[in-house]
């Protein structure tokens, strides 16, 4: 996927922003689009963060705002570790907010227009609705405050708000899930036919996150190529934003192969795990996909009542995960899971940190890609990815 950096016009805006920061701002910001980078099966370590970022260290004296999706998920916690060592490093002042619950959309648009009030010289923002934010990002460009999005894009921000985004490439990462499950349940698929379908269940934790959109829809397009690949008819069925998202599937009536998604209603593991049990409830599912740390731990929570979990496909269904947590190696370890897919939050933290610094600096900035990578119980202790799986 090529990486979008897009050249932002001189403004009068812009000008604001320079004074705001200091020494001057960002003349090569983008849109803020998280079309960046590949996921693949390595990564950086994420002790190697002192040695990432080309801004000088020292007394900076900036101040900066951080808005993250919560404070209730490891994951945005090892992000905040990454924004301390960033500050650290660069003698930097970073305030972290953010609503209780990733469903607190609300919560959030209020604590980043608060954010915008405070004057910072940036703002680091991981926005739990990208639509909702747009109007915030509106009055933080009027303002002349830059805005750094790291985990997810605004792909409808206003033109030269956001100067870049640090982001994992979300589809590519879906896509990843995809690859490592589709040869574990390939016999079956091979095997379904229109009069025995076969079922794959994805749970994503919402549809209006543009990362989770991203790797929802990575993870159902690849696996429509793997099943065509192998001269199967694939039918999306579930959530409509999936489902109208989708190209190349068929009726349900056509297909051999159904890949239903279920999203629950707020962001919380015991909703997910609801729509999990929905999906591993029916006779005919064979695999199914948490697409982030609490889908991921609902279906772990569901598999407690059903008891359907293995890694083997011809003794019960098969399942993988996305980002980390103490629940997500355990059931890797125990065998209820053959992998996840994991981030480096703390890279995100950091880079998000170095990101604005630089463009007080008045350096030029642009999309980071962060890799999303494969981890089984084979190589969970391998150098380059143990740093990566917090708890």
């Amino acid at each position: 996927m090529k990486k979008k950096v897009l050249a932002i016009l001189l403004s009068a805006a812009m000008v604001v922003s320079m004074a705001a920061c200091g020494s001057g701002g960002n003349d090569g910001g983008d849109t803020g689009n998280a079309d960046s980078g590949a996921a693949t099966e390595d990564t950086a370590d994420a002790g190697d963060a002192d040695d990432a970022g080309s801004s000088e260290g020292g007394n900076k004296g900036y101040s900066f705002q951080m808005i993250v999706k919560s404070f209730q998920s490891t994951y945005w916690q090892a992000a905040i570790k990454g924004v301390e060592q960033a500050k650290a490093e660069l003698g930097v002042e970073v305030e972290a907010n953010g609503p209780a619950n990733e469903s607190d959309i609300a919560d959030q648009v209020q604590m980043l227009d608060s954010a915008i009030q405070k004057k910072p010289d940036g703002i680091a923002l991981a926005a739990c609705d990208t639509k909702s934010v747009v109007d915030s990002l509106a009055k933080a460009l009027e303002a002349g405050i830059p805005v750094v999005c790291f985990d997810t894009g605004v792909d409808e921000a206003p033109e030269g708000s956001v100067y870049a985004t640090v982001a994992t490439d979300n589809a590519a990462a879906g896509a990843v899930a995809a690859e490592n499950i589709f040869p574990v349940i390939e016999d079956k698929i091979k095997a379904a036919t229109v009069d025995a379908k076969v079922r794959i269940g994805e749970v994503n934790q919402d549809a209006t996150a543009l990362n989770i959109q991203q790797r929802g829809q990575g993870f159902i397009d690849k696996m429509i190529e793997l099943c065509n690949g192998a001269d199967k008819k694939v039918a999306v069925v579930g959530n409509e934003f999936y489902v109208n998202g989708t190209e190349g599937a068929v009726d349900e009536k056509e297909a051999e192969v159904i890949i239903e998604v279920g999203v629950p209603a707020q962001t919380t593991v015991d909703l997910a795990s609801t729509e999990a049990q929905k999906i591993m409830s029916k006779d005919d599912t064979i695999a199914i996909f948490g697409s982030n740390q609490t889908t991921a731990e609902g279906v772990i929570t569901a598999n407690q009542t059903l008891n359907k979990l293995s890694t083997d496909p011809e003794k019960g269904i098969i399942g993988a995960g996305f980002d980390a947590g103490t629940p997500q190696k355990e059931a890797i370890l125990n065998d209820q899971l053959i992998g996840s897919v994991t981030q480096s939050p703390l890279m995100m933290g950091y880079e998000a940190v170095i990101t604005l610094a630089k463009i007080c600096d008045g350096e030029e900035v642009s999309d980071i890609p962060m890799d999303g990578y494969w981890y089984s119980k084979d190589n969970m202790e391998d150098d380059n990815i143990a740093p990566n799986l917090y708890d």
